[in-house]
């Protein structure tokens, strides 16, 4: 059970009647301009993400075998 057609118009009705034409409009652009913006931050913050995914991919693993290795001649003398 959603919102059929003629619930969405009733309620289209009393904001245009609470709100007024002119201020629906802006309201609308608005919230036009939020969503935009907010699309925009979230694929600016995935290549961000895939650009320092691919940064840390590059480097080398950091080798801690040689400490290791020292570690346990130094126990075992």
């Amino acid at each position: 059970m959603g919102i059929g057609f003629r619930e969405l118009l009733i309620i289209l009705a009393i904001a245009l009647l609470i709100f007024g034409a002119k201020k629906l409009r802006n309201i609308g652009s608005d919230l036009g301009a939020a969503v935009r913006g907010f699309k925009k931050s979230m694929s600016e913050g995935d290549a961000d993400e895939s650009g320092k995914k691919l940064a840390q991919d590059e480097r080398p693993d950091a080798d801690f075998s040689a400490k290791r290795d020292s570690a346990d001649t130094t126990k075992q003398a």
